[in-house]
């Protein structure tokens, strides 16, 4: 458990240039490369998606400190969302179009996890309160399983010495550290608004299942979009990046969930806040935008 000094949250908002980056970002592993990349077709619309979430409850928020987190996170997933948009343009112009993956992406956040998913003429008060907590749980999830990935890519050496892309390895790490750094704002932000600790297992239960499945599809689909590709994805590959340290090992990943389910759980027993921000004074593009 970690004993970090909490420290206020602020936006980065870096640049990447991506035009000396290769479509095949880990050298001679289009699939280990394009595991990672269904970053890219998840985030853009769901980061989006958190921050519309967390504008409805604002005003409800009473505490000062958890006010200024969760403004401070609504400003990373912003740019967040900007940063990996960019590297979708960086895959079409290679060749790669997204908008058939991220077309589903967006119906679900916009439609099926939106404000009146049941296209109801008239949503009572009380409905309207409980979806929205519902939500909030979600998001909790999903930033309990990015905070997990945060830590991993920071420690993922394994990808500088496979000669990855460093440009790439920056983007990753920058939103990793900054997914460490903010990694308690979703969770506080679901207890104060009067989540429950079975809301949380609900929304557990449903989250894990719903990222498995789009990853999985996610990476069929870049693989089937490839256009330098010839051979679909397998379990073989993927088992074999995760012992080579290049893509989190399925271990990882399944520990995360009972780890969340514990009554005494709290984000701020994953990872290190110094660490990410150690990680972020180096970074060349965050440090490059510090320096401005």
């Amino acid at each position: 458990m970690t004993t970090d000094a909490q420290t206020a949250i602020h936006s980065r908002r870096v640049v990447f240039d991506w035009e000396r980056t290769p479509l095949h970002w880990v050298p001679g592993d289009p699939q280990t490369t394009h595991t990672i990349n269904v970053l890219h077709l998840l985030l853009p619309a769901g980061e989006r998606w958190f921050v519309k979430v967390y504008k409805q409850v604002l005003d409800d928020i009473r505490d000062e400190r958890l006010l200024a987190d969760v403004k401070g996170f609504m400003a990373q997933e912003s740019w967040h969302s900007r940063a990996h948009a960019t590297v979708l343009d960086h895959l079409a112009a290679q060749g790669i179009d997204s908008t058939p993956y991220t077309r589903r992406v967006e119906w679900m956040f916009d439609k099926l996890l939106g404000d009146n998913p049941l296209r109801l003429r008239r949503v009572p008060r009380w409905l309207k309160r409980r979806w929205l907590l519902r939500r909030l749980a979600i998001i909790a999830a999903v930033e309990h399983f990015t905070a997990v990935l945060g830590v991993w890519v920071l420690e993922a050496e394994a990808l500088d010495r496979s000669g990855s892309d460093p440009t790439m390895l920056d983007l990753l790490r920058w939103h990793g550290a900054e997914e460490v750094e903010h990694r308690h704002v979703a969770f506080d932000l679901f207890r104060h608004a009067g989540g429950s600790y079975a809301g949380g297992v609900l929304a557990m239960i449903v989250t894990a299942p719903m990222l498995a499945g789009l990853w999985f599809e996610g990476v069929r689909f870049f693989m089937e979009a490839d256009p330098t590709v010839k051979a679909p994805p397998t379990w073989r590959a993927f088992r074999r990046a995760g012992r080579r340290g290049l893509v989190p090992r399925t271990s990882l990943l399944v520990a995360a969930v009972p780890r969340f389910l514990r009554r005494d759980y709290h984000p701020s027993q994953e990872g290190s806040t110094e660490r990410a921000l150690a990680y972020l004074a180096d970074s060349p593009a965050a440090g490059a935008y510090g320096a401005a």
